[in-house]
């Protein structure tokens, strides 16, 4: 046993058990492309919830348990980010590895800045070996908005080509070379999408291209616009794409009137109105109002056609996820994964078409 081997993980003679303890199957479901409890969830047509952990400027792994300790009980997949931001911070691969060993369901996101398709296709054979079934594959920030701009990028591949080569490694147990695997990766692929970036009438025909790439999962941009986002699921829905791919939705709380402005000029892709802003710097508690508009928007995201799921991301309040996303009552009183919890059943599966 090593530091930072999680209680969940000792077995009764006192060693580290593997990463497939747990609920997680010994064979992948029927119709399913993972062991992951998060397709699951999804197949059996539950709304799922999401969360993104920030990864630690360190290599302690109680400080990656730690982190993942608030999700307890609330999320059905946590997101290990990959130099979010062209930042670096402990990698994807290894949070994943840390959570797999304590029972939970990571979802490993890929940036396509930092490695080339050699480096990424072997990446995706060691995730999937130590238990990740969930890989979001994204094109990834430039170098320029990071803390290191000098560093050279690679961007050998984009989002829709790393979709495309885990697919093919997938189904047709090949390397990109077209050399065999002797056994290929089991992993339930996803992408992002912004529904809140102009032209606005071309991002239907953007998430078509990656569900025809391979997604099966989608996480999208902060939702702050309901209209708007609304428009976009309706042409969603008329091109038949929430059939075919399991769309969950970007929130967050917002804690300042200050931190709105911030991140409006300054992270790319997202959208705030301004009435948000306002009524956050109306607000006698800014931080409160900000954890009960992203109430809000949670129920208005779940009433609304086509979505599968809520994705939360909220750097540095990650202590608040549990009350928000029980204030919101999205999870319709069902309890995901929480460690110690005795294992509850799980609905038989829906079929979707994807």
């Amino acid at each position: 046993m090593y530091a930072g081997t999680p209680p969940a993980m000792l077995s009764a003679n006192g060693g580290a058990s593997g990463p497939f303890d747990h609920d997680t199957p010994p064979e992948k479901p029927a119709g399913h492309y993972s062991r992951s409890r998060f397709e699951r969830v999804l197949r059996a047509g539950h709304f799922a919830v999401t969360a993104e952990l920030a990864p630690p400027d360190s290599v302690d792994p109680d400080e990656v348990y730690r982190r993942a300790a608030v999700f307890d009980g609330w999320v059905d997949a946590i997101n290990a980010t990959d130099g979010s931001g062209a930042n670096v911070h402990m990698s994807a691969v290894s949070i994943c590895a840390l959570l797999t060993r304590a029972g939970y369901s990571p979802v490993m996101q890929m940036s396509c800045r930092d490695r080339n398709r050699i480096a990424m296709q072997g990446d995706v054979l060691g995730a999937a070996a130590m238990g990740v079934g969930c890989i979001l594959c994204l094109t990834g920030d430039g170098v320029q908005v990071g803390d290191q701009p000098g560093a050279k990028p690679v961007f050998d591949l984009g989002s829709v080509s790393l979709l495309r080569m885990i697919r093919y490694m997938r189904d047709e147990k090949r390397f990109l070379s077209g050399r065999p695997l002797t056994k290929g990766p089991e992993v339930f692929l996803g992408a992002a999408e912004n529904p809140f970036s102009p032209p606005y009438e071309f991002r239907p025909l953007r998430l078509k291209k990656k569900v025809e790439a391979g997604a099966q999962f989608i996480q999208t941009q902060y939702c702050f616009d309901i209209p708007l986002f609304r428009r976009f699921m309706d042409r969603v829905c008329d091109m038949g794409l929430h059939e075919k791919v399991f769309i969950l939705v970007g929130v967050g709380a917002l804690p300042s009137a200050r931190t709105a402005r911030w991140v409006r000029s300054h992270v790319p892709g997202v959208h705030i109105p301004e009435e948000c802003v306002r009524r956050l710097e109306q607000a006698q508690n800014p931080a409160a109002e900000g954890r009960k508009l992203c109430v809000e928007l949670m129920q208005q995201i779940k009433e609304t056609r086509g979505v599968s799921g809520i994705h939360v991301m909220s750097p540095r309040q990650e202590q608040y996820l549990g009350e928000i996303v029980k204030e919101s009552g999205v999870l319709g009183g069902r309890r995901p994964f929480c460690r110690g919890d005795p294992q509850l059943p799980m609905a038989q599966p829906a079929h979707h078409g994807v």
